[in-house]
């Protein structure tokens, strides 16, 4: 069987038009055939970022394109992509154009598309975005059980159009509709924000609360909230809590009473109170995810749906008779609102939800220290997203710090101590110390049992390491030293520690520490507390799963020298954003430089040349610095600038 050529796509404007590109890109089947737009020097460089021919005349386009993607402005919004979608039609090319369009446009674009022997669609996005579909499959599956007894939905006014698409699609039809005009806001109540109709859809009554001011620069930015809906049986309520997710369930609360009209709460019959109060279905990621994954998903489906209505052909204006009568509801709904208030707020500062529910303070024990004694099982950060730690360590430490720890300890005068390696994590930079120096014992010191555990397996999995690594539970700055140290490596370590453990720590070291031994340091990126919001840094994949790892921190509630740090791991099933596993940790950190480090320990210290973007990394000895020919060296010397 030969297979189908790939659906050669031309995405026109790179605005909204980026995440158009981004689906083609990705999407199987799919090829970009290049990029229209009117010539900015934004959308050359973004067509020669993707590697595709960039035009600005619609009558010099090759050969060969299949579909174009309009993302371009129609005349409802002051833009001619309609006028585009029908010269591009003109030329035997089906298109899918971006909401919103005008009644009267829509109803011309499918009539010209009839006329010209191609497919047109308009594509609403929204009802395609994986949590919406979500809620939409489910709304179709509870209507088939029990009748629909309510809906109540929000929108904000410039997402009015999809979120009618969504109400028709969730109920299985549109008709019988009608709606009355929102009531009047007496005077004297002041502003207000909203605007509610009365209704009903598909027979359902309705009530549709609108957020009825607009910011015409920036509309998505200043919107109060996105789509909401939920739709009510007998049984319960389902509700989409947000575009993005996630679908919650709620069963009726409902209790059978006694003759006396007491509830009954136990026996036959009540079984119905071990129901969950509310299920939820999904989870939510970033708004990094939105962009990233959910947004070009979406688009993708829609694309599905034009090459499969292109693929058997048959009369445009006929299959768009639904979006038809969906653009017809929100011109009547837009014309009982009337035009929204034009609003042109200050930048909004949004929340996380660590503003409003602090995260409970992990154990008692800082990050890498050894449990209480005692318990000595008691887990400690790190130990809950230990296992995936090697997903993303394992490549920072080959190009950062394990490369630039094992060439400096390479041709080391080591005095014939060992090398401690306290807070040893996993045990790469242990491994990578290890192969540079085959002649040295190693003491890989990590409290935390997930990391020591996989740190014990590497350890035992390689007959060299087995015969020269000696790990234990110990944490600074309490932890068993040897009589005499060849070096000692602090990676990632001391920011956990205050400054009378670091103190403490340092007046140990340098007791043992053989003449010229030497001690690294690496730190955080950061000299001082300050606020992080959560971002994704790295993806991995194994099997089926695709792995998600995000940071963020802030500085600490109750002491605001220090940092709370938390990373989140999420885990998907390929390229589904359903979140199937997610878990969290956090640690305090004290932020500091190299000049505090040189102040503390009383040694010399000198930087160590790694990787752009990498943590600060050090090198500390016994002696100071020699003085350099301008006089007085400092306390902080640099090999890599």
């Amino acid at each position: 069987m030969t297979a189908a050529a790939p659906f050669r796509v031309l995405v026109c404007g790179t605005n909204f038009g980026r995440f158009y590109a981004e689906s083609v890109r990705r999407r199987p089947g799919y090829v970009l055939a290049g990029i229209l737009s009117r010539g900015s020097a934004a959308s050359r460089a973004y067509a020669e970022e993707a590697g595709v021919p960039h035009h600005t005349d619609l009558d010099r386009l090759p050969d060969g394109i299949d579909a174009a993607c309009v993302a371009v402005s129609s005349s409802i919004s002051g833009g001619e992509g309609t006028a585009l979608a029908r010269a591009l039609m003109d030329r035997g090319i089906h298109v899918l154009q971006e909401h919103p369009v005008h009644l009267t446009e829509l109803t011309d674009s499918l009539k010209h598309a009839r006329r010209r022997g191609v497919q047109y669609r308009l594509n609403t996005h929204y009802p395609h975005v994986a949590p919406v579909r979500s809620f939409i499959e489910a709304a179709r599956r509870l209507t088939t059980l029990q009748k629909p007894l309510f809906v109540d939905a929000a929108t904000p006014v410039h997402l009015m159009h999809p979120m009618v698409d969504i109400l028709g699609q969730a109920l299985g039809t549109l008709r019988p509709w009608r709606f009355a005009d929102p009531a009047a806001v007496p005077a004297d109540i002041g502003p207000q924000p909203f605007r509610t109709l009365q209704g009903v859809i598909g027979g359902v009554p309705v009530t549709l609360r609108v957020h009825h001011e607009l910011d015409p620069s920036d509309r998505d930015n200043h919107a109060l909230h996105w789509h909401r809906v939920s739709i009510g049986t007998e049984g319960g309520v389902l509700t989409l809590a947000d575009t993005h997710g996630p679908v919650l369930w709620s069963p009726r609360l409902h209790i059978t009473r006694d003759p006396g009209h007491r509830f009954v709460l136990d026996g036959p019959g009540t079984g119905g109170l071990d129901l969950g109060t509310t299920a939820v279905v999904g989870t939510t990621g970033t708004f990094r995810n939105v962009f990233t994954d959910l947004w070009p998903q979406a688009i993708g489906s829609a694309l599905d749906g034009l090459r499969d209505a292109a693929a058997l052909g048959g009369d445009a204006l006929r299959a768009g008779q639904y979006d038809l009568a969906v653009c017809r509801i929100w011109s009547d709904l837009a014309a009982r609102l009337g035009p929204p208030e034009i609003v042109r707020p200050a930048t909004p500062r949004p929340l996380s939800a660590g503003d409003l529910f602090p995260a409970p303070e992990p154990a008692a024990v800082p990050a890498r220290r050894a449990a209480p004694a005692g318990d000595p099982g008691e887990a400690a950060p790190y130990t809950p997203s230990a296992e995936f730690f090697d997903l993303v360590a394992a490549r920072h430490t080959a190009t950062a710090s394990a490369s630039a720890v094992a060439g400096l300890l390479a041709d080391a005068e080591l005095g014939g101590g060992p090398v401690l390696d306290i807070g040893a994590g996993t045990g790469l930079v242990t491994e990578a110390v290890a192969r540079a120096r085959p002649d040295v014992e190693i003491i890989a010191a990590e409290p935390a049992v997930g990391m020591r555990a996989v740190l014990t397996s590497r350890v035992f999995s390689d007959p060299d390491l087995r015969s020269r690594v000696t790990v234990t539970a110990d944490s600074a700055p309490d932890l068993e030293l040897p009589d005499r140290i060849g070096a000692v490596l602090l990676c990632g370590v001391l920011g956990h520690l205050d400054a009378a453990e670091r103190h403490r720590l340092w007046e140990r070291l340098r007791q043992r520490l053989v003449p010229g031994g030497l001690v690294v340091v690496e730190l955080m990126g950061f000299d001082a507390p300050l606020t992080l919001p959560e971002t994704r840094l790295a993806t991995a994949r194994a099997g089926h799963h695709r792995y998600e790892w995000s940071f963020s921190g802030a500085p600490d509630e109750e002491d605001a020298s220090v940092m709370r740090l938390h990373t989140t791991w999420r885990v998907h099933r390929d390229d589904e954003p359903v979140v199937v596993r997610e878990v969290r940790d956090s640690y305090r950190w004290t932020p500091f430089g190299l000049r505090e480090v040189a102040a503390e320990s009383g040694m010399t210290v000198r930087t160590l040349p790694t990787r752009a973007g990498a943590p600060p990394l050090a090198v500390l000895t016994h002696d100071p610095a020699p003085a350099s020919a301008a006089g007085t060296p400092s306390p902080v010397s640099r090999t890599n600038d």
